[in-house]
């Protein structure tokens, strides 16, 4: 499955929750995304990652294939009052120079590329003392949980969709990663819960890829109202608990790549 996620730019930019703050905080600990670092954020999408290291003083480019959402990217940047460059272009031959940047992040996006091409792009646009960081903030399906049925919901709509029952937690990206002969390779994980209205949430599904990503407009709206009645018939209220992992491989390119 190919999606694309310029159909469901408004969505997108207006519901899918960018990482955390704490995330942010644990990465500057370990004096990754801190105040002065040249910052390449690849599949930036509407920018949430960019624009979380642009607030911590960082010089931030976003890169994307998908006008759409840079275009929400900064209408979003003029909102909170942070700069951010942002390109148009692809992971795995990114136009950039060679040895520009102290961090390459990927949020959200490590799935859709062609990721041998992408790690040895990362390796040439790294500093020899920089750092990649592949970061994920999901969903947590669990039996019986609002996650989990709306995952059915889903993949009755869309049997292409197959990223059901995922744990927030991506063991293939070290072996990328370590296939690429990056090093002081580690990760770390911890789980909250985010709120958001019925409302919210219908928004945060239409922006995904196995519903805004791929199916029409008309199934879209089909599937929107049946998702509105699933949530007040079983999951009422006015706020909705939905459990997610944040998830991060950290890695440092190949000694002697410079």
């Amino acid at each position: 499955m190919k999606p694309d996620f310029g159909l469901t730019a408004q969505d997108y930019a207006q519901h899918r929750a960018g990482f955390p703050e704490s995330f942010f905080e644990r990465l500057g600990t370990l004096r990754i995304g801190n105040q002065g670092q040249h910052v390449l954020d690849l599949g930036t999408g509407t920018g949430t990652l960019a624009r979380g290291f642009a607030r911590r003083g960082c010089k931030v480019i976003g890169l994307d294939p998908a006008e759409t959402l840079l275009a929400k990217a900064k209408e979003l940047d003029a909102s909170e009052g942070v700069s951010i460059e942002y390109r148009v272009g692809y992971a795995e031959d990114t136009g950039l120079p060679a040895y520009s940047f102290d961090l390459v992040a990927a949020g959200q996006c490590w799935h859709w590329f062609d990721r041998p091409r992408a790690a040895t792009e990362i390796t040439r646009l790294l500093r020899p003392e920089g750092v990649l960081v592949i970061a994920h903030f999901d969903w947590i399906p669990l039996p019986g949980n609002i996650v989990r049925a709306t995952e059915e919901l889903i993949e009755r709509y869309n049997p292409n969709w197959n990223m059901g029952w995922g744990m927030g937690i991506h063991p293939q990206w070290l072996r990328d990663l370590g296939e690429a002969h990056y090093q002081e390779i580690e990760t770390f994980s911890y789980d909250i819960n985010v709120p958001y209205t019925p409302e919210a949430w219908r928004g945060r599904i239409r922006a995904s890829a196995g519903v805004g990503g791929s199916l029409s407009p008309e199934q879209v709206e089909h599937f929107d109202a049946v998702h509105a009645a699933l949530l007040a018939q079983s999951y009422p209220g006015s706020v909705l608990e939905v459990p997610h992992r944040v998830f991060a491989v950290i890695a440092h390119p190949p000694r002697g790549a410079a």
